[in-house]
């Protein structure tokens, strides 16, 4: 089981979480699944309606605008992507506790160090397992 991530589109989400930071940035991933394996096939930036630092909420109209764009290309809903301006990329308790789907992709951008780090997550019934992340 791993994700695939165009390299364009991981230095859009790294460049989009730095420029939401100190708050935290947010989006949905779109594409489609072959075999276990989640391919990429757009990342949709959505505003943190919560504009806080340490949680977000998707706006539902960009939510709704962003799976009708995935159904138009005949894609699915993977998952979800946000940063953590400050903290390690490991979902927290309140990201477990909210993880609503335990088949979606979780990944979470760190800007905690100079280097960026980028992790992905299944999240289920409340526990986290680490997936392999490929940029491709």
């Amino acid at each position: 089981m791993a994700i695939y991530l165009t390299q364009y589109d991981y230095d859009a989400i790294i460049e989009h979480a730095k420029q939401e930071a100190p708050l935290e940035a947010c989006g949905l991933l779109g594409g489609e699944y072959r075999d276990s394996d989640a391919i990429v096939r757009r990342v949709y930036f959505l505003k943190n309606t919560d504009r806080s630092a340490e949680h977000f909420s998707m706006d539902p109209r960009e939510q709704f605008g962003a799976v009708r764009n995935m159904r138009e290309h005949g894609w699915k809903l993977l998952g979800n992507f946000h940063s953590h301006p400050a903290t390690p990329a490991r979902p927290s308790e309140e990201d477990k506790r909210l993880a609503f789907d335990g088949t979606l992709r979780y990944l979470i951008l760190s800007l905690k160090a100079a280097q960026p780090v980028l992790k992905s997550f299944r999240i289920k019934d409340g526990e986290a397992t680490e997936e392999e992340l490929q940029i491709i």
